[in-house]
């Protein structure tokens, strides 16, 4: 049976930011874009979650919810220069590391280069070893595959360690909130909601046909992880399946004219970027967010894989 790690740093660019400014220690504190320019947060300490903030939020917003926090513009060369420090440490205890993000990774010591047998303990010394060298906290999971080494570390933030044996991922599962499993969104989330799927035992109970009818391919994946069947190994990589452009207006955009100059341009440059890299496709789509946060996206599969500026933007 596999030994699977997953990390998780805590609220990791807002604690960098702490880290750099001790004046900044048990405030609540926002890393992203202006809440006066239509910013959006990317990280918020765990002081500012109280307010119901996080990630993804409208900076304005967070900015209502919590008038005294502190915003702080990213600054991604102090993150990248951490998550180096890091991912140093992983490959002091294993190669077979998975990076996810800047901030979260999966490692699998199921062989370890000290042949110690319990992953807990690695877990254990992981922790300390970022904590002694960045001074920053980070949560663990294990766990038998990955799927669920991502659920426990989310079960015990921050600073947390959290294990889920063969014996006792039944029970987790059945129990886990449906919006909780890793791989289902809000969308998702809110359309199993509808068909009375709440908790894990209400998925479980939802037949393999019927998952993947209403869900196309995730629907055979939820099948398996909610039986805690997960056989993807740490490192195999997916390939990315999309390429796109997208900005924020600082203020609201409602001549008509401006807005295709504006799609020409970011069509010229998706272009460029797909003959870069010498690929095509061949669904196009457009996201488009309106004055009350409210996203709608739309897209048209052509005949024909493109690279071409000019269809793109037709």
């Amino acid at each position: 049976m596999r030994k699977i790690i997953h990390i998780d740093m805590d609220a990791f660019f807002a604690a960098a930011e702490i880290r750099e400014n001790p004046q900044y220690i048990g405030k609540p504190v926002i890393v992203g874009g202006s809440p006066h320019k239509r910013g959006v947060v990317s990280t918020c300490s765990y002081e500012a979650r109280k307010y119901g903030i996080h990630s993804a939020m409208p900076s304005s917003i967070a900015l209502r919810l919590c008038p005294n926090a502190i915003f702080l513009r990213p600054n991604f060369e102090l993150y990248r220069g951490i998550s180096k420090q890091i991912r140093e440490i992983f490959y002091q205890y294993t190669d077979t590391v998975e990076p996810v993000s800047i901030d979260e990774a999966y490692l699998d010591v199921t062989e370890n280069k000290f042949n110690v047998k319990s992953a807990t303990m690695l877990a254990k010394q992981i922790k300390a070893n970022i904590f002694k060298q960045t001074k920053l906290t980070a949560s663990a999971g294990v766990s038998y595959n990955k799927f669920l080494a991502k659920i426990a570390s989310e079960m015990d933030k921050p600073d947390g360690l959290f294990v889920i044996t063969p014996r006792d991922s039944e029970k987790i599962l059945n129990e886990l909130k449906i919006e909780k499993f890793h791989g289902i969104g809000k969308v998702t989330a809110a359309k199993m909601k509808k068909m009375g799927i709440y908790q894990g035992r209400d998925l479980k109970k939802v037949e393999l046909q019927k998952l993947i009818k209403l869900f196309g391919k995730a629907g055979e994946f939820y099948y398996n992880v909610v039986r805690g069947k997960d056989d993807r190994k740490v490192g195999n990589f997916i390939k990315r399946r999309s390429y796109g452009k997208e900005s924020t207006f600082e203020k609201d955009i409602n001549d008509i004219n401006y807005m295709l100059e504006y799609i020409k341009k970011i069509s010229h440059n998706i272009a460029m970027g797909l003959q870069k890299k010498e690929i095509q496709g061949r669904t196009i789509s457009i996201k488009i967010k309106y004055a009350d946060f409210k996203v709608i996206t739309r897209n048209r599969t052509l005949g024909e894989w493109t690279s071409d500026a000019d269809i793109i933007y037709d």
